[in-house]
This record gives structure tokens, sequence and C-alpha cells, in this order.
């Protein structure tokens, strides 16, 4: 289980807006500290502008783990995972949470909140939060892909 006194960030465009304070809050109760980057409000945003800012507060160490939701968690993701040091993955479901966790050592969780509903999303932000690296083979394939990045 992830250390409760680490930060995490939580942010969404207009279309993610009610599942991410759904998630907020469920990680509040749970005892995690959270910050919320937004949005507040249902105003159309462009969700690059969202998931580029998250994603940099997460590379630059501000806090241990992300999460962001837009309509189907693609485009979140293909936004975070360009920034440096941010290995975003999107879950649909309890595997696939587990996986990215286990196997790619994902610091971004992405969701789409057209695709799955709340009790889906608890659980699944509950079980990435959960999940440790696996380590072993999969750190080799991380470490890898980083320096062939540049990262």
């Amino acid at each position: 289980m992830l250390d409760k006194s680490v930060k995490i960030v939580v942010g969404a465009d207009h279309f993610g807006l009610p599942l991410k304070d759904i998630i907020r809050d469920h990680l509040r109760a749970l005892g995690y500290q959270v910050d919320d980057m937004g949005v507040t409000n249902q105003d159309p945003v462009d969700y690059p502008d969202v998931g580029a800012s998250l994603a940099a507060t997460v590379s630059a160490g501000d806090y241990a783990r992300g999460i962001l939701v837009c309509g189907t968690g693609a485009g979140m993701a293909i936004v975070a995972n360009k920034v440096p040091g941010v290995r975003a993955g999107m879950a649909y479901d309890y595997a696939s949470a587990v996986n990215s966790r286990e196997h790619n050592d994902t610091n971004v969780l992405t969701l789409g909140a057209g695709l799955i509903g709340a009790n889906l999303a608890k659980q699944i932000v509950t079980v990435w939060l959960a999940t440790p690296f696996g380590g072993g083979r999969h750190e080799r394939r991380v470490l890898d892909f980083h320096s062939v990045m540049g990262f």
C-alpha cells in the first residue's frame, strides 16, 4: 500500500469533473493527502492543458502519484506520457490497474469517465495505489525505456 503521508494530485477536463471529484473525496476518506488541480466547473477546457500541468508536477517530484480523468482516459495518457519522468497508464478494470503498477511502475493513472462508473473507478484507484512495482524483469524494461528516451 502506498504510504498515506505522500501527496497525490488529481485533475480532469470538464467531462471528467464529476468522476474526479468522487475519486478525490474517496482518497481523502481513505486518509490520503490529495490536492485537486481542477477543473472546478463544467466550462469546456482542453484536456492537454490539464494533463500536461498535472504530469509536470509529478515529474518534478511534487507528488508521488497523479490521477487524470477525461472522457476515455486515452488523451490524458498520451499527454502525460510526453512529460519526462512520467509513466502514465490507462486503466479500465482491476487487472489493468494492477498490471500498470506491477509491470510498468506507473506514477500517473488515467481514467475514462465515459467508460467506467464511480464504484469501479474507486476500486481501480484503490488497487492502483496498493499495488507495488514488481521489479525484477520489469525493472530492466522500465529503466531501458527511460535511457532510450533520454529521461
